[in-house]
């Protein structure tokens, strides 16, 4: 699932109660999954790069979306957070389940799955 928020500000006290609120609203009903996921979150800017640390807005992220698309932060195996410039204002936020396609690190060699 990519959720786009066009025009977002980057100052901190504006943009995590507006997350927050938009997760709430457009995600109303939805029912969070089990399992690990890997989120990818990227902030476009107009001009200068904003005064803002990545961690506080992976972090606002993440705490808008729990309870929506998962359950825990913890359920997070993979974060990706940029900031790049852009043609306006925008935070896209891409979630996707992440397939157990690996063999299991219980699995000796030579056994089989079944």
């Amino acid at each position: 699932m990519e959720v786009v928020v066009d025009g977002l500000t980057t100052q901190a006290k504006y943009y995590k109660p507006l997350i927050y609120e938009f997760f709430r609203k457009a995600w109303r009903g939805s029912r969070p999954s089990w399992g690990e996921f890997a989120v990818e979150i990227r902030m476009e800017y107009v001009g200068d790069p904003p005064w803002l640390d990545l961690d506080n807005l992976a972090k606002a992220i993440l705490d808008s979306i729990k309870g929506y698309a998962f359950h825990d932060d913890a359920q997070v195996a993979r974060l990706l957070v940029e900031r790049a410039p852009g043609e306006r204002e925008r935070i896209t936020v891409t979630v996707r389940k992440v397939a157990d396609t690996g063999p299991s690190p219980l699995l000796r060699p030579g056994e089989v799955r079944p």
